[in-house]
């Protein structure tokens, strides 16, 4: 918070290995009131800058050389689990987001983004929230859930400490759901629910929504298809 009760805009490091979209990504924050922190021209750096730095949020590109983004992130993550990573990718069915959202990602973005998108999911995902575009992470997840690797992600699998009510709330997140429409569809209120989905959170230790999406999918609790 600042000393007129706003919230803090974040401090973000830029990780990508194209000096262009760093620069021009600078240029959009800074000019929108928000910190950039510093920049990495591949995961390793990244890696270390935030050691060196401590960013609020990581604009994390997926292919770079020396070492890539899921690594970085996984590393990232391990390291600083305060920190939150939004991911960067050309492709909206680009596989290797899905890899990240399982491994702890905020969420992600094009890189064709309009500067006001980029500086509102910066502030979005660095207050602690997850930025889902329910469409392109319904497809994401029902295109490669089959083909994951579960033991490389640090999502659980078991939801047998959730209750009935809290098993229905996780099924409607991970149909891509907000917390209003899923007060809305089981006739709650929208407290009620936050104190659900909280639950859900502390029970299967995940971060956000996009790991809720998930592991929704993985368990079986969301079928592809699933509207």
């Amino acid at each position: 918070m600042t000393p007129d009760g706003s919230e803090r805009a974040p401090r973000v490091l830029i990780a990508d290995d194209q000096t262009l979209i760093r620069t021009g990504f600078r240029l959009i924050l800074t000019a929108r009131g928000i910190e950039v922190a510093g920049e990495a021209a591949d995961g390793a750096e990244a890696v270390a800058a935030v050691r060196e730095l401590e960013p609020d949020v990581v604009l994390m590109d997926i292919r770079m050389p020396v070492m890539d983004g899921l690594e970085a992130t996984r590393r990232i993550l391990a390291e600083a689990p305060g920190c939150r990573v939004l991911m960067l990718t050309t492709f909206d069915l680009d596989r290797y987001v899905y890899t990240a959202l399982s491994l702890g990602a905020g969420g992600f973005l094009l890189k064709d983004v309009t500067p006001e998108h980029l500086a509102a999911a910066v502030r979005l995902v660095g207050t602690g929230d997850a930025l889902l575009a329910p469409q392109i992470t319904r497809r994401l997840v029902e295109r490669y859930a089959a083909e994951a690797d579960r033991t490389a992600t640090a999502v659980p699998a078991d939801l047998a400490a959730l209750t009935p009510r809290e098993r229905e709330v996780l099924s409607l997140m991970g149909r891509g759901l907000s917390n209003t429409e899923i007060a809305t569809e089981l006739t709650l209120s929208e407290a009620t629910v936050k104190s659900h989905v909280a639950r859900v959170f502390a029970k299967l230790g995940l971060r956000d929504r996009a790991q809720a999406v998930v592991i929704a999918y993985e368990t079986g609790l969301v079928r592809p298809g699933t509207r």
